[in-house]
């Protein structure tokens, strides 16, 4: 049975293999065009201007601000 370092150690190398096959990307190409965190559309202006974003400008800065407070 697999413990919680275990189950962290497989969290962590998938989200390291995703983001390596998403550097891989052509940078001119958007990556995705659902934010990960609300599912709505990331807006055609922020995939072109940030290629490798997986998450709305709202949502982005929603996070931006909890990694500030978690410091």
């Amino acid at each position: 049975m697999a413990d919680s370092a275990d189950i962290a150690g497989e969290i962590i190398d998938l989200a390291l293999n995703n983001a390596l096959q998403r550097s891989r990307l052509p940078s001119t190409v958007a990556s995705c065009a659902e934010c990960d965190d609300c599912g709505e559309e990331i807006p055609q202006a922020r995939r072109h201007a940030a290629p490798w974003a997986t998450t709305c400008t709202e949502c982005q800065s929603i996070r931006e601000r909890k990694s500030r407070h978690v410091s």
